[in-house]
């Protein structure tokens, strides 16, 4: 398995994770961390777009290569 997909399923898992706890969270307590879940949820996207924009030039450089550009 490539890093990229194994990445892939631990943000998902992490952010079901994470989205259970808050929710846990706010059952017992009443509020939500709001700045906290914009913090966690922009990071994990920030990370999965950031994997993406790798893996595009990858995929640019392999189709380069082979036109011989």
């Amino acid at each position: 398995m490539r890093y990229s997909k194994l990445i892939v399923a631990l943000v998902i898992l992490l952010n079901t994770g994470f989205a259970g706890a808050v929710l846990y969270a706010f059952l017992r307590v009443g509020s939500e961390p709001t700045a906290l879940v914009a913090a966690w949820f922009a990071f994990t996207t920030g990370e999965l777009w950031l994997l993406a924009g790798i893996k595009r030039e990858k995929v640019r450089r392999d189709a380069d290569s082979r036109d011989g550009v």
